[in-house]
Protein backbone atom coordinates (compact mmCIF):
# COMPACT_ATOMS: atom_id res chain seq x y z
CA UNK A 1 0.00 0.00 0.00
CA UNK A 2 0.86 3.41 -0.39
CA UNK A 3 1.96 6.06 2.18
CA UNK A 4 -0.99 8.15 1.23
CA UNK A 5 -3.03 4.89 0.91
CA UNK A 6 -2.22 3.95 5.17
CA UNK A 7 -2.42 7.32 6.21
CA UNK A 8 -5.84 8.09 5.08
CA UNK A 9 -6.83 4.50 5.74
CA UNK A 10 -5.63 5.38 10.17
CA UNK A 11 -7.14 8.91 9.64
CA UNK A 12 -10.91 7.27 8.45
CA UNK A 13 -10.49 4.48 11.24
CA UNK A 14 -9.56 7.62 14.25
CA UNK A 15 -13.01 8.48 14.77
CA UNK A 16 -11.72 11.07 17.23
CA UNK A 17 -9.09 11.97 14.36
CA UNK A 18 -5.40 12.06 14.97
CA UNK A 19 -2.24 14.28 15.35
CA UNK A 20 0.86 14.03 12.75
CA UNK A 21 2.55 12.78 15.99
CA UNK A 22 0.13 9.99 16.40
CA UNK A 23 0.17 9.20 12.66
CA UNK A 24 3.60 8.91 12.95
CA UNK A 25 3.76 6.30 15.49
CA UNK A 26 1.16 4.04 13.82
CA UNK A 27 3.60 4.89 10.67
CA UNK A 28 7.06 4.74 11.59
CA UNK A 29 8.20 3.97 8.28
CA UNK A 30 6.63 7.24 6.60
CA UNK A 31 9.27 10.38 6.79
CA UNK A 32 7.52 13.00 8.86
CA UNK A 33 8.28 15.12 5.66
CA UNK A 34 6.64 12.57 3.38
CA UNK A 35 3.92 12.44 5.72
CA UNK A 36 3.01 15.77 5.83
CA UNK A 37 3.22 16.24 2.39
CA UNK A 38 0.87 13.82 1.95
CA UNK A 39 -1.71 14.54 4.07
CA UNK A 40 -1.40 18.36 2.59
CA UNK A 41 -2.67 16.49 -0.83
CA UNK A 42 -5.44 14.51 1.34
CA UNK A 43 -6.71 17.90 2.66
CA UNK A 44 -6.50 19.68 -0.91
CA UNK A 45 -8.42 16.68 -2.46
CA UNK A 46 -11.19 16.97 0.64
CA UNK A 47 -10.49 13.63 1.57
CA UNK A 48 -9.25 15.00 5.23
CA UNK A 49 -9.78 18.19 7.10
CA UNK A 50 -7.56 19.68 9.50
CA UNK A 51 -8.64 21.14 12.88
CA UNK A 52 -6.32 23.36 15.28
CA UNK A 53 -3.11 24.91 15.44
CA UNK A 54 0.86 23.80 15.57
CA UNK A 55 1.19 20.01 17.08
CA UNK A 56 -2.22 19.87 18.58
CA UNK A 57 -3.46 19.97 14.71
CA UNK A 58 -5.62 16.94 14.38
CA UNK A 59 -6.63 15.17 10.85
CA UNK A 60 -10.36 13.70 10.37
CA UNK A 61 -12.00 11.77 7.21
CA UNK A 62 -14.10 14.16 5.69
CA UNK A 63 -17.79 13.72 5.35
CA UNK A 64 -19.23 13.67 1.94
CA UNK A 65 -22.55 15.37 3.41
CA UNK A 66 -21.85 19.07 3.04
CA UNK A 67 -21.47 21.51 6.15
CA UNK A 68 -21.52 18.90 8.62
CA UNK A 69 -18.30 18.96 11.34
CA UNK A 70 -16.65 16.11 11.96
CA UNK A 71 -16.09 16.90 15.49
CA UNK A 72 -18.85 17.39 16.87
CA UNK A 73 -21.49 16.16 14.08
CA UNK A 74 -23.49 19.56 14.35
CA UNK A 75 -23.79 21.61 11.22
CA UNK A 76 -21.00 23.95 10.59
CA UNK A 77 -21.77 27.19 10.56
CA UNK A 78 -22.22 30.43 13.17
CA UNK A 79 -24.18 29.45 15.59
CA UNK A 80 -27.64 30.50 15.84
CA UNK A 81 -28.16 31.20 19.46
CA UNK A 82 -25.25 33.74 18.93
CA UNK A 83 -27.38 37.17 18.18
CA UNK A 84 -25.72 39.26 15.64
CA UNK A 85 -26.33 42.60 13.89
CA UNK A 86 -27.14 43.15 10.51
CA UNK A 87 -23.41 43.95 9.29
CA UNK A 88 -22.06 40.67 10.81
CA UNK A 89 -25.09 38.80 8.68
CA UNK A 90 -23.16 40.34 5.93
CA UNK A 91 -19.64 39.48 6.98
CA UNK A 92 -21.14 35.73 7.41
CA UNK A 93 -22.47 35.64 3.81
CA UNK A 94 -19.06 36.47 2.64
CA UNK A 95 -16.99 34.47 4.69
CA UNK A 96 -19.46 31.45 4.27
CA UNK A 97 -18.58 31.28 0.46
CA UNK A 98 -15.98 28.59 -0.63
CA UNK A 99 -12.17 29.60 -0.30
CA UNK A 100 -12.11 29.54 -4.43
CA UNK A 101 -14.75 32.12 -4.12
CA UNK A 102 -13.13 35.23 -1.98
CA UNK A 103 -10.48 37.65 -3.17
CA UNK A 104 -6.80 37.18 -2.11
CA UNK A 105 -6.23 39.94 0.09
CA UNK A 106 -3.10 40.89 2.67
CA UNK A 107 -2.56 42.96 5.25
CA UNK A 108 -4.21 46.04 4.95
CA UNK A 109 -2.04 49.38 6.33
CA UNK A 110 -4.95 51.20 7.03
CA UNK A 111 -6.64 49.37 9.62
CA UNK A 112 -4.61 50.15 11.77
CA UNK A 113 -3.28 53.64 10.60
CA UNK A 114 -7.00 54.62 11.10
CA UNK A 115 -7.60 54.02 14.22
CA UNK A 116 -7.35 57.06 16.52
CA UNK A 117 -7.25 56.49 20.58
CA UNK A 118 -10.35 57.30 22.67
CA UNK A 119 -11.58 59.06 18.90
CA UNK A 120 -12.20 55.96 17.07
CA UNK A 121 -14.60 52.93 18.96
CA UNK A 122 -15.22 49.19 17.99
CA UNK A 123 -17.31 49.39 20.47
CA UNK A 124 -20.36 51.96 21.32
CA UNK A 125 -20.64 54.17 24.35
CA UNK A 126 -24.09 52.23 25.17
CA UNK A 127 -21.73 48.89 24.29
CA UNK A 128 -19.27 49.80 26.60
CA UNK A 129 -21.41 50.60 29.93
CA UNK A 130 -23.62 47.55 29.37
CA UNK A 131 -20.29 45.95 29.45
CA UNK A 132 -19.30 47.61 32.64
CA UNK A 133 -22.43 47.15 34.00
CA UNK A 134 -22.20 43.70 33.44
CA UNK A 135 -18.28 43.19 34.67
CA UNK A 136 -18.43 45.47 37.50
CA UNK A 137 -17.20 43.13 40.77
CA UNK A 138 -14.92 45.32 43.24
CA UNK A 139 -15.47 49.33 44.57
CA UNK A 140 -12.55 51.00 41.98
CA UNK A 141 -10.63 52.33 44.36
CA UNK A 142 -9.11 48.34 45.24
CA UNK A 143 -5.42 48.14 43.90
CA UNK A 144 -5.34 46.52 40.06
CA UNK A 145 -5.34 42.98 39.91
CA UNK A 146 -7.36 42.36 43.19
CA UNK A 147 -9.93 40.38 41.52
CA UNK A 148 -8.38 38.22 39.45
CA UNK A 149 -5.67 37.10 42.28
CA UNK A 150 -8.90 36.51 44.32
CA UNK A 151 -10.78 33.83 41.86
CA UNK A 152 -7.07 32.52 40.26
CA UNK A 153 -7.85 28.99 41.18
CA UNK A 154 -11.07 29.24 39.54
CA UNK A 155 -9.47 31.55 36.51
CA UNK A 156 -6.79 28.69 35.85
CA UNK A 157 -9.05 26.17 35.35
CA UNK A 158 -11.38 28.15 33.30
CA UNK A 159 -9.70 29.96 31.16
CA UNK A 160 -6.83 27.44 30.39
CA UNK A 161 -9.39 24.61 29.18
CA UNK A 162 -11.49 26.85 27.21
CA UNK A 163 -9.23 28.40 24.94
CA UNK A 164 -7.32 24.93 24.57
CA UNK A 165 -10.67 24.18 23.35
CA UNK A 166 -11.08 26.86 20.89
CA UNK A 167 -7.66 25.37 19.50
CA UNK A 168 -9.19 21.43 19.14
CA UNK A 169 -7.57 20.30 22.52
CA UNK A 170 -10.29 17.69 24.06
CA UNK A 171 -9.18 17.97 27.54
CA UNK A 172 -12.56 18.42 29.29
CA UNK A 173 -13.17 20.85 32.22
CA UNK A 174 -12.54 17.58 34.76
CA UNK A 175 -9.55 17.07 33.13
CA UNK A 176 -8.23 20.47 33.40
CA UNK A 177 -9.50 20.67 36.94
CA UNK A 178 -7.05 17.58 37.63
CA UNK A 179 -4.26 18.70 35.60
CA UNK A 180 -3.44 21.85 37.47
CA UNK A 181 -4.89 21.01 40.75
CA UNK A 182 -3.02 17.67 40.94
CA UNK A 183 -0.93 17.72 38.38
CA UNK A 184 -2.57 14.64 36.44
CA UNK A 185 -2.55 14.25 33.36
CA UNK A 186 -5.33 12.88 31.87
CA UNK A 187 -5.69 9.07 30.34
CA UNK A 188 -5.21 8.64 26.41
CA UNK A 189 -4.83 12.19 25.50
CA UNK A 190 -1.48 13.25 23.73
CA UNK A 191 1.13 15.20 25.23
CA UNK A 192 0.90 18.07 23.54
CA UNK A 193 -2.64 18.85 24.90
CA UNK A 194 -1.27 18.83 28.07
CA UNK A 195 1.04 20.70 27.11
CA UNK A 196 -1.16 23.11 26.01
CA UNK A 197 -2.89 23.47 29.56
CA UNK A 198 -0.04 23.75 31.29
CA UNK A 199 1.12 26.38 29.22
CA UNK A 200 -1.95 28.36 29.51
CA UNK A 201 -1.73 28.36 33.56
CA UNK A 202 1.64 29.62 33.20
CA UNK A 203 0.94 32.60 31.43
CA UNK A 204 -2.15 33.14 33.39
CA UNK A 205 -0.44 33.19 36.63
CA UNK A 206 2.31 35.33 34.48
CA UNK A 207 -0.28 38.00 33.62
CA UNK A 208 -2.03 37.90 37.19
CA UNK A 209 0.94 38.31 39.10
CA UNK A 210 2.75 41.16 37.08
CA UNK A 211 -0.54 43.02 36.79
CA UNK A 212 0.65 46.03 38.38
CA UNK A 213 3.52 46.58 35.98
CA UNK A 214 2.16 45.04 32.73
CA UNK A 215 1.25 46.89 29.77
CA UNK A 216 0.91 46.25 26.11
CA UNK A 217 5.18 46.17 25.16
CA UNK A 218 6.92 44.26 23.56
CA UNK A 219 7.96 42.44 26.52
CA UNK A 220 4.66 41.46 28.05
CA UNK A 221 3.62 40.29 24.81
CA UNK A 222 7.20 38.40 23.67
CA UNK A 223 6.83 36.56 27.06
CA UNK A 224 3.01 35.49 26.98
CA UNK A 225 3.54 33.92 23.63
CA UNK A 226 6.85 32.38 24.99
CA UNK A 227 4.75 30.79 27.78
CA UNK A 228 1.74 29.71 25.58
CA UNK A 229 4.16 28.44 23.41
CA UNK A 230 6.95 26.09 25.62
CA UNK A 231 7.48 22.91 23.86
CA UNK A 232 4.49 23.15 21.02
CA UNK A 233 6.30 24.88 17.98
CA UNK A 234 8.39 23.06 15.97
CA UNK A 235 11.26 25.84 16.48
CA UNK A 236 11.77 26.44 20.08
CA UNK A 237 13.76 29.12 18.71
CA UNK A 238 10.47 30.70 17.67
CA UNK A 239 8.66 31.36 21.19
CA UNK A 240 8.68 34.89 22.32
CA UNK A 241 10.50 36.05 19.06
CA UNK A 242 8.86 38.06 16.24
CA UNK A 243 8.12 35.69 12.69
CA UNK A 244 10.69 35.18 10.54
CA UNK A 245 9.03 33.78 7.31
CA UNK A 246 5.64 33.67 5.35
CA UNK A 247 2.98 32.04 6.80
CA UNK A 248 -0.20 30.98 5.71
CA UNK A 249 -3.55 31.15 7.03
CA UNK A 250 -5.48 28.22 6.84
CA UNK A 251 -9.33 27.57 5.26
CA UNK A 252 -8.37 31.94 4.65
CA UNK A 253 -7.31 33.78 1.61
CA UNK A 254 -5.96 35.98 3.95
CA UNK A 255 -1.77 36.36 3.89
CA UNK A 256 -0.03 38.39 6.67
CA UNK A 257 3.09 40.46 6.38
CA UNK A 258 6.17 38.17 5.98
CA UNK A 259 9.17 40.28 6.27
CA UNK A 260 9.98 40.87 10.53
CA UNK A 261 11.12 44.55 9.96
CA UNK A 262 7.49 45.29 8.88
CA UNK A 263 6.01 43.01 11.50
CA UNK A 264 8.31 44.46 14.03
CA UNK A 265 6.93 48.56 13.12
CA UNK A 266 3.56 47.59 12.80
CA UNK A 267 3.85 45.89 16.01
CA UNK A 268 5.32 48.73 17.82
CA UNK A 269 2.30 51.10 16.16
CA UNK A 270 -0.18 48.53 17.52
CA UNK A 271 0.91 48.45 21.26
CA UNK A 272 1.51 51.87 21.36
CA UNK A 273 -1.91 52.33 20.17
CA UNK A 274 -3.32 49.81 22.39
CA UNK A 275 -1.59 51.82 25.49
CA UNK A 276 -3.28 55.21 24.74
CA UNK A 277 -6.68 53.32 24.89
CA UNK A 278 -8.42 54.51 28.35
CA UNK A 279 -12.02 52.10 28.30
CA UNK A 280 -10.69 48.95 29.88
CA UNK A 281 -13.24 46.84 26.81
CA UNK A 282 -12.65 48.94 23.86
CA UNK A 283 -8.29 48.25 25.00
CA UNK A 284 -9.46 44.38 24.97
CA UNK A 285 -11.08 43.88 22.35
CA UNK A 286 -8.67 45.80 20.02
CA UNK A 287 -6.15 43.55 21.03
CA UNK A 288 -7.99 40.76 20.16
CA UNK A 289 -8.41 42.01 16.24
CA UNK A 290 -5.13 43.49 15.87
CA UNK A 291 -2.56 41.30 17.68
CA UNK A 292 -3.99 37.90 15.38
CA UNK A 293 -4.36 40.10 11.89
CA UNK A 294 -0.73 41.31 12.33
CA UNK A 295 0.43 36.94 12.91
CA UNK A 296 3.39 38.92 14.72
CA UNK A 297 4.48 35.16 15.73
CA UNK A 298 4.94 31.88 13.78
CA UNK A 299 2.05 30.14 15.66
CA UNK A 300 -0.06 30.44 18.77
CA UNK A 301 -1.19 34.32 18.06
CA UNK A 302 -4.95 33.59 18.69
CA UNK A 303 -4.24 32.05 22.10
CA UNK A 304 -1.86 34.84 22.70
CA UNK A 305 -4.57 37.60 21.68
CA UNK A 306 -6.87 35.78 24.23
CA UNK A 307 -4.77 36.06 27.27
CA UNK A 308 -3.76 39.87 26.26
CA UNK A 309 -7.64 41.00 26.03
CA UNK A 310 -7.88 39.72 29.81
CA UNK A 311 -4.76 42.27 30.65
CA UNK A 312 -7.30 45.14 31.01
CA UNK A 313 -10.05 43.48 32.55
CA UNK A 314 -7.72 42.20 35.26
CA UNK A 315 -5.84 45.70 36.02
CA UNK A 316 -9.72 47.22 36.29
CA UNK A 317 -10.94 44.14 38.80
CA UNK A 318 -13.54 43.40 35.81
CA UNK A 319 -15.01 39.98 35.39
CA UNK A 320 -12.75 38.16 33.26
CA UNK A 321 -12.76 36.97 29.91
CA UNK A 322 -12.76 33.61 29.88
CA UNK A 323 -14.43 31.93 26.52
CA UNK A 324 -16.63 29.51 28.35
CA UNK A 325 -19.08 27.89 25.82
CA UNK A 326 -17.61 29.68 22.62
CA UNK A 327 -17.66 27.66 19.95
CA UNK A 328 -14.91 27.38 17.52
CA UNK A 329 -17.37 27.53 14.48
CA UNK A 330 -18.05 30.88 15.75
CA UNK A 331 -14.69 32.28 16.49
CA UNK A 332 -12.88 31.18 13.47
CA UNK A 333 -15.65 33.07 11.42
CA UNK A 334 -15.57 36.28 13.61
CA UNK A 335 -11.58 36.27 13.09
CA UNK A 336 -11.79 35.50 9.03
CA UNK A 337 -14.30 38.42 9.22
CA UNK A 338 -11.14 40.50 10.34
CA UNK A 339 -8.39 38.74 8.34
CA UNK A 340 -10.73 39.01 5.20
CA UNK A 341 -12.26 42.16 5.11
CA UNK A 342 -11.13 44.54 7.95
CA UNK A 343 -14.65 43.91 9.59
CA UNK A 344 -14.89 43.90 13.39
CA UNK A 345 -18.95 43.44 13.83
CA UNK A 346 -19.17 39.87 13.59
CA UNK A 347 -16.07 39.38 16.01
CA UNK A 348 -17.60 42.46 18.55
CA UNK A 349 -21.02 40.64 18.46
CA UNK A 350 -19.21 37.39 19.89
CA UNK A 351 -17.41 39.71 22.25
CA UNK A 352 -19.99 41.09 24.09
CA UNK A 353 -22.27 37.63 24.11
CA UNK A 354 -18.89 35.66 25.37
CA UNK A 355 -18.47 38.09 27.87
CA UNK A 356 -22.13 37.78 28.85
CA UNK A 357 -21.64 34.19 29.47
CA UNK A 358 -18.25 34.60 31.80
CA UNK A 359 -19.95 37.22 33.86
CA UNK A 360 -22.86 34.59 34.55
CA UNK A 361 -20.27 31.55 35.46
CA UNK A 362 -18.97 34.48 37.72
CA UNK A 363 -21.72 35.90 39.39
CA UNK A 364 -22.09 33.02 41.85
CA UNK A 365 -18.69 33.53 43.18
CA UNK A 366 -18.18 37.29 43.30
CA UNK A 367 -20.64 37.38 46.39
CA UNK A 368 -18.54 34.51 48.60
CA UNK A 369 -15.26 36.51 47.72
CA UNK A 370 -13.23 36.57 50.89
CA UNK A 371 -11.85 39.63 51.58
CA UNK A 372 -7.99 40.44 50.47
CA UNK A 373 -5.87 40.71 53.37
CA UNK A 374 -4.24 43.90 53.58
CA UNK A 375 -0.91 43.14 55.54
CA UNK A 376 -0.42 40.43 52.76
CA UNK A 377 -1.77 42.55 49.95
CA UNK A 378 0.88 45.44 51.15
CA UNK A 379 3.85 42.91 51.70
CA UNK A 380 3.33 40.69 48.39
CA UNK A 381 6.76 41.18 47.10
CA UNK A 382 8.57 40.51 49.79
CA UNK A 383 6.74 37.43 50.51
CA UNK A 384 7.55 36.50 47.38
CA UNK A 385 10.80 37.01 47.21
CA UNK A 386 11.12 35.49 51.08
CA UNK A 387 9.72 32.26 49.85
CA UNK A 388 12.35 32.35 46.63
CA UNK A 389 14.66 32.71 49.33
CA UNK A 390 14.15 30.10 51.17
CA UNK A 391 13.76 27.41 48.32
CA UNK A 392 16.83 28.41 46.54
CA UNK A 393 18.98 28.14 49.47
CA UNK A 394 18.28 24.89 50.62
CA UNK A 395 20.85 24.02 53.13
CA UNK A 396 20.28 27.16 54.75
CA UNK A 397 17.80 26.87 58.01
CA UNK A 398 13.93 28.61 56.60
CA UNK A 399 12.83 30.27 59.99
CA UNK A 400 16.29 32.01 60.34
CA UNK A 401 16.51 33.07 56.50
CA UNK A 402 12.87 34.23 56.77
CA UNK A 403 13.71 36.07 60.58
CA UNK A 404 17.02 38.03 59.04
CA UNK A 405 14.58 39.17 56.12
CA UNK A 406 11.90 39.94 58.28
CA UNK A 407 14.64 42.26 60.06
CA UNK A 408 16.32 43.85 57.44
CA UNK A 409 13.15 44.87 55.71
CA UNK A 410 10.11 45.23 57.37
CA UNK A 411 9.20 47.88 60.22
CA UNK A 412 9.26 46.22 63.65
CA UNK A 413 5.44 47.11 64.65
CA UNK A 414 4.77 44.66 61.33
CA UNK A 415 7.93 41.81 61.73
CA UNK A 416 5.20 39.05 63.72
CA UNK A 417 2.65 39.23 61.30
CA UNK A 418 4.81 39.97 58.79
CA UNK A 419 6.82 36.89 59.90
CA UNK A 420 3.82 34.95 60.56
CA UNK A 421 2.27 35.15 56.66
CA UNK A 422 5.76 34.01 55.10
CA UNK A 423 5.59 31.24 57.40
CA UNK A 424 2.04 30.33 56.85
CA UNK A 425 2.86 30.43 52.86
CA UNK A 426 5.90 28.35 53.10
CA UNK A 427 3.65 25.23 54.92
CA UNK A 428 1.47 25.76 51.82
CA UNK A 429 3.82 25.58 49.19
CA UNK A 430 2.72 23.03 46.48
CA UNK A 431 3.69 22.53 42.97
CA UNK A 432 0.48 24.12 41.52
CA UNK A 433 1.88 27.33 42.84
CA UNK A 434 5.25 27.75 41.54
CA UNK A 435 5.36 29.63 39.19
CA UNK A 436 3.47 32.74 42.01
CA UNK A 437 7.16 32.58 43.64
CA UNK A 438 9.17 32.25 40.28
CA UNK A 439 10.53 28.40 41.47
CA UNK A 440 10.94 26.12 39.41
CA UNK A 441 9.64 22.30 40.15
CA UNK A 442 13.23 21.08 40.67
CA UNK A 443 14.36 23.70 42.78
CA UNK A 444 11.40 23.28 45.06
CA UNK A 445 11.88 19.08 45.07
CA UNK A 446 15.26 19.73 46.08
CA UNK A 447 14.38 22.04 48.85
CA UNK A 448 11.61 19.36 50.25
CA UNK A 449 14.09 16.31 49.99
CA UNK A 450 16.53 18.42 52.40
CA UNK A 451 13.21 19.91 54.96
CA UNK A 452 10.75 16.73 54.76
CA UNK A 453 8.97 17.63 58.01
Amino acid sequence: MSSTTDLLHSIEAAGAGLTLAELLVKHPAIARRTAQRTIAKLIASGQVIGQGEGRARRYYAADHQPGVSHLSGRVDHFPDFIPVSADSQDILAYIDQPVEARKPVGYQHDFLDSYLPNKTWYLSESLRRQLHKMGRTLDRTEPAGTYSRAILSRLLIDLSWASSHLEGNTYSRLDTRELIEQGKAAYGKAAVETQMILNHKTAIELLVENVDSADFSRYTIMNLHSALAENLLANPADEGRIRQHAVDIGKSVYRPLSTPQQIESVLDAMLNKANQIQDPFEQSFFIMVHLPYLQPFADINKRTSRLAANLPLFRANLCPLTFLDVPEQAYSRATLGVYEMTRVELLRDLYVWAYERSTQEYLAIKQDLAEPDPLRLAWRDFIRQTIFGVVTQPDAEPFSTIQQAVIEQVPEHDRPKVQALVIEELRRLHEGVLARYGLRPSEYHSWKAVHRN
